[in-house]
């Protein structure tokens, strides 16, 4: 499916550099740059070249550059292709854009140039929201698995799976071409042992979401505490920065404040809040409300405890408002600088017993390692079998909407049900996989999807 229309983009960001890349894609595009290059023709020159000359409006010249050609198929959009680098003047890079359009381009819309490579069959669906995904890597570990998507590796997976399953369709399809002599071209026992296996590879790509989403987007970790616990404090010690105001007066952290660490190539997102009280200041209190509305959306909990003023049975309620299957609740036992007589037998059984608790002073153990090694073990051991991770909100819903139709397919094999019922949640199954790679996608889909990227992209 090759476009007719020939669009171009600035593929940089917007400001004054060193350089600039505008991107010129569709079937007259070398044709196009041709006219307003002064170098070699184009037109006659060999694929994956670059070229040396100049941008010129007739007779005047716009800019000394370097245009690189692409020949279809094998360039990013599968369709002719040309980058000219410029140097990075906003005035050269509007003046070569309005040059180009002059001649016959239009400027392309959010992500189009990803979008003609899907819709030309050089990618899928899943490997184009990975390059998204890998534009907007902040960390090794998202970079990591955008890359991964990017080459294919989730892509090729569901491949497999739909094959298999293609297969199984097709032989109660072929049935029900027969329905009159009820006959069974498939044994039901090794059919359900078939869904089995698929099920076994769809259910730990769905539990590595919880994984994958946290390495993609950062793992949130609230810092929770009675007022002058000491969490400004540790944020400051985490960060190597005097990022929050640290003060002996009670209440002084009011708002969230929010900041990233990488651990180990995985990017942390801690938000300090407002200490836990009961208070009559009404911008406290809004901000007491905010730091329990934070603990909501951890994956790990810091909750601080200020070892000079253990109140066991306060912490313990306060512990117990904060559990959840989901999140791992630290208990950080702080200021034992100012308490050398306390020990580990002064812990109740029951704390020890329930939660992770670390002695943690900022002053004794200024690189805070044994906090860190624990948060990052915890985000380690929430990995699933799959060696394949899930990163994306639309995959993994697809994911869940194709596990239930071959649970209720494997029902109805185990129940004795008509090849036509049986059939109908097998085709729900494959549509749901093939939403995933573009296989199944509708206007309205493509549009959300490639809407998110830059216009150059």
């Amino acid at each position: 499916m090759l476009f007719e229309d020939t669009i171009c983009a600035l593929a940089t960001p917007p400001g004054t550099g060193a350089l600039g890349i505008i991107r010129v894609s569709g079937k007259n595009s070398i044709s196009l740059v041709n006219s307003v290059f002064k170098g070699k023709n184009l037109n006659e020159v060999p694929s994956h070249t670059v070229h040396y000359g100049f941008i010129k409006d007739e007779n005047e010249t716009i800019d000394e550059v370097m245009v690189s050609v692409f020949l279809a198929p094998k360039t990013f959009t599968a369709e002719n292709l040309v980058e000219i680098s410029c140097h990075g003047s906003q005035y050269i890079e509007q003046q070569i854009l309005s040059l180009l359009l002059k001649k016959g381009c239009r400027l392309a819309l959010a992500g189009e140039f990803t979008q003609r490579a899907f819709l030309n069959g050089r990618i899928d669906l899943s490997q184009a929201e990975a390059i998204a995904d890998l534009i907007s890597a902040e960390n090794k570990a998202s970079h990591d698995m955008a890359l991964s998507q990017m080459r294919g590796g989730f892509s090729s997976l569901l491949k497999e799976l739909r094959v298999e399953l293609l297969d199984l369709a097709s032989l109660l399809e072929l049935e029900l071409d027969f329905s009159e002599e009820d006959v069974e071209f498939a044994d039901r026992s090794q059919l359900v042992q078939l869904m089995d296996k698929i099920l076994g590879v769809i259910n730990p790509l769905i539990e590595s979401f919880s994984y994958g989403n946290a390495l993609k987007n950062g793992v949130p970790v609230t810092i929770l505490g009675k007022p002058n616990a000491g969490k400004s404090t540790l944020l400051n010690a985490l960060l190597q920065e005097e990022r929050a105001i640290v003060s002996d007066i009670a209440g002084t952290t009011r708002d969230t404040i929010e900041e990233s660490l990488v651990i180990n190539g995985i990017q942390f997102r801690f938000i300090d809040t407002a200490g836990l009280r009961e208070t009559e200041d009404q911008i406290e209190a809004i901000g007491v409300a905010k730091a329990l509305e934070k603990a909501k959306e951890a994956s790990i909990i810091l909750y601080l405890a200020d070892v000079t003023e253990l109140n066991w049975e306060e912490i313990k309620s306060d512990l117990i408002k904060f559990q959840r299957e989901d999140v791992s609740i630290i208990v950080c036992l702080t200021k034992l600088d100012k308490n050398s007589k306390f020990t580990v037998s002064e812990i109740p059984d029951d704390i020890l017993q329930r939660y992770t608790v670390l002695m943690v002073s900022v002053k004794q153990n200024p690189d805070l390692l044994e906090l860190k090694e624990n948060m990052y073990s915890y985000i380690e051991s929430q990995k699933s079998t799959s060696q394949t991770i899930v990163t994306n909100v639309r995959h993994v819903n697809a994911l869940i909407r194709a596990r239930e139709s071959l649970l209720l397919c494997k029902e109805g094999l185990q129940n004795g049900l008509s090849s036509e019922l049986i059939a109908i949640d097998l085709r729900r199954a494959l549509e749901a996989l093939g939403e995933i790679v573009g296989q199944v996608s509708n206007d309205e889909l493509l549009g959300n999807i490639f809407g998110k990227f830059c216009i150059g992209k």
